[in-house]
């Protein structure tokens, strides 16, 4: 018995060794920058000088407008970044879980634009976006309408970022929702069959209910990442025109690395972490389907 029990604590121990390298990091490079970053966030820091100011930084936040339209620009990229996405992947999901001719190629070429790089795909959009001889603006002229500043116009640009990147994150969409579908048994389609039911009744009484926790999941990691918004915001608009593609990460970087005020950015990089906090707390709350993922 006392020979079980130390063969037990060694191997306990050589477990806590083999994933002490992931803690570390986790620790070093995840939970120290984020309490640094909150230590920051109370002092006046250009690189060179650093004072320690309180609530100074948090006071003059919600007094900036440029990072109140980040805010605002970041809820509006969010919001319709999700519910435009994910009624778009559960369609085409469905389309390709069905036998259909290529299959694998459709899925492929569905899930390529979320593999490749957002600077790539952010330099291509850009060129299809560009004003004079864009393919968008190409094809408008050959219908006869007028070209579209897609993104030198303060009413156009935030919607073709938006409308950018739901093509560049929709192949991961229809992958979960696939996994999802494929999950849901067979024989509640059968039963439903015998019992007559329409194809529209088999997706709201079956499919979609049990697609649940799946959507649970996008909803949420979607909201994250979405709020995370930065790489194509920078190299497609770099916050303009007039400020109506600026984020919150994006104002995080002007302030930080443009204006050198390092303590304000940090301030601001921790709202966002802490509406991140409390959106995905609502989320678990009151979503429903947490215990279930």
């Amino acid at each position: 018995m006392l020979l079980v029990k130390r063969r037990t604590f060694g191997q306990d121990n050589i477990a806590y060794l083999l994933i002490l390298p992931f803690f570390l990091f986790f620790f070093f490079f995840r939970i120290v920058p984020v309490m640094m970053n909150f230590i920051l966030s109370f002092t006046r820091f250009d690189l060179v000088n650093i004072d320690f100011i309180g609530l100074e930084n948090y006071k003059i936040l919600f007094r900036d407008k440029f990072f109140i339209r980040a805010l605002a620009n970041t809820g509006i990229y969010t919001l319709f970044t999700i519910i435009l996405t994910m009624p778009i992947a559960i369609i085409i999901a469905i389309l390709l879980n069905t036998k259909i001719f290529l299959q694998k190629t459709y899925r492929a070429i569905f899930f390529l634009p979320h593999i490749t790089s957002m600077v790539s795909m952010s330099m291509v959009w850009l060129w299809l976006y560009e004003p004079s001889f864009g393919v968008f603006n190409q094809i408008l002229s050959s219908a006869g309408f007028s070209k579209i500043l897609w993104l030198h116009d303060v009413s156009t640009a935030l919607p073709s970022i938006i409308v950018m990147s739901i093509w560049k994150f929709l192949g991961y969409y229809i992958i979960i929702y696939l996994a999802g579908l494929q999950g849901i048994p067979n024989y509640l389609y059968e039963a439903a069959t015998i019992d007559g039911a329409t194809s529209v009744q088999k997706f709201f009484k079956i499919t979609f209910p049990m697609l649940k926790p799946v959507t649970f999941f996008l909803f949420v990691t979607g909201l994250i990442n979405n709020f995370n918004v930065f790489e194509q915001i920078l190299i497609m608009t770099d916050g303009g025109p007039m400020n109506s593609t600026t984020t919150i990460v994006h104002q995080v970087y002007t302030r930080a690395f443009f204006d050198f005020l390092l303590g304000y950015a940090s301030a601001i990089a921790f709202v966002g972490v802490i509406i991140i906090a409390i959106i995905t707390f609502l989320n678990f709350k009151y979503g429903n389907q947490g215990a279930d993922l």
